[in-house]
Formats: structure tokens, C-alpha cells, sequence
């Protein structure tokens, strides 16, 4: 839906000024100006009203969306409870005609993704010595739609390590070799990529995609 809204944004707001422009001069032959008062006064508050709606609720209900579908439905294979992460093994093209909500994108990686919640304590992302392959994990705010943190090649090499990820005002300590991330709203989505390579090599890439896991701080 997000794709769809960036793509046409655009053609649809012209679509929607030119049939404003149209009823407006309409209603000014008509001479009609105490109408016009009112039909210029009700566009803006819808206007401003839509505009809060779009920026501040939608990307609840967008991000939201996807909560329900990975605890419910999954990613092909069966529900995802929360704060755990399942990889899928098939290319973005195979899981499209499964459905799959991430089923986008190009061949070259595989996904993976769960519904992060520190809530109860902090939780502990675990990934393993990826050998310069690339991968990533994009932490997204379930309020804004914003992604607030990386892990991956780009921002945190391909070493094995460990991230500890924790509400903001978590007063524990760090374990020594550990990454602290603070998560903003207590939950988080997590989307992640593994690079593969080609058709050999995506057996390699989905068993290290599967060692990407959350665990709970205490018992880490």
C-alpha cells in the first residue's frame, strides 16, 4: 500500500486540485460565494485533518499491519511469535506466489523478519561471522514508520556478535563484547537481508540467515 501511495501521490493530488479548481470556478459562475466560503473553509479542515491522519496514523496502522500478519499468518511458515525471527528460504520471486508480505525485491537476498517487544526485559540479537557477506537488520518504530537502527555489513561489519536491545530507560548493564540499541517505543519491526550469491550458494545463505535469533538478555 505504501509503494502504491508513493507512486501515484502525485497524479492524485492533481486529480484532486483540478476537480477543486473546477467546482470552485462552477460554484463563482453560480455566484455563489457564501458556498464557495464554505467549500474552501471544509477542504482545509479536511486538508489538515487528513494531512495528521497520514502523518501520525498511518504508519501505525501500515507498521501494525505487519505485527498482526507475522504473529498470525507468518511468513510461510506458520505463526511468529513474538520476539522471534524466521527466515524464509525461498527467493523474494518463489515466496510471491505463497503470498508473502515481503515477498518483494530482488533475488539476490532472502529475507527475514519478527516482532521485536522489550516490554517484559531486554532481549538479545544474536548474528553470526557472516564473512564479508552482506546482510542486514532494519529496526523500524512501529509510531513513526521510521527506522531508527541498522545492523548489518554497512553499519556494524559482518563479525559474529551481540546486541542488547532495551527501552530507553533500561538501567541495567551491558555484558562486556555487547552493543547496546535502545528501542524507542519498547517494539520494534525486523525486517533483515542475507545476500545470496547465486543458486548454490542460497542453502549457505538461508542456514546463516536462520542463526540470526533474539533471546531473552537473562538467559544469554
Amino acid at each position: 500500500m505504501n509503494r502504491l501511495i508513493l507512486k501515484y501521490a502525485t497524479p492524485v493530488t492533481i486529480a484532486i486540485l483540478a476537480i477543486f479548481t473546477w467546482v470552485t470556478y462552477r460554484r463563482i459562475a453560480a455566484g455563489g460565494l457564501d458556498s464557495i466560503i464554505l467549500l474552501v473553509a471544509t477542504t482545509v479542515a479536511i486538508w489538515v485533518i487528513g494531512t495528521f491522519v497520514f502523518i501520525y496514523v498511518w504508519p501505525r496502522i501500515t507498521v501494525g499491519g505487519f505485527k498482526r500478519i507475522f504473529v498470525r499468518r507468518g511468513l510461510g511458515g506458520g505463526p511468529i511469535p513474538v520476539n522471534t525471527i524466521y527466515a524464509v528460504p525461498e527467493s523474494p520471486s518463489q515466496s510471491a506466489s505463497s503470498g508473502s508480505v515481503i515477498a518483494t525485491g530482488t533475488d539476490n537476498v532472502l529475507y527475514f523478519g519478527g516482532w521485536l517487544d522489550v516490554t517484559a526485559g531486554p532481549q538479545v540479537l544474536h548474528v553470526p561471522g557472516m564473512e564479508k557477506r552482506y546482510y542486514s537488520v532494519q529496526f523500524t518504530d512501529p509510531t513513526s514508520g521510521a527506522n531508527f537502527a541498522y545492523v548489518g555489513k554497512r553499519t556494524t561489519g559482518t563479525a559474529m556478535g551481540d546486541f542488547l536491545l532495551c527501552a530507553p530507560r533500561w538501567q541495567g548493564d551491558t555484558p562486556p563484547g555487547m552493543t547496546r540499541i535502545d528501542v524507542p517505543h519498547h517494539a520494534a519491526l525486523l525486517i533483515g537481508r542475507v545476500f545470496v550469491a547465486n543458486k548454490n550458494d542460497r542453502r549457505t545463505a538461508y542456514e546463516l540467515a536462520k542463526l540470526i535469533q533474539l533471546t531473552p538478555a537473562n538467559r544469554a
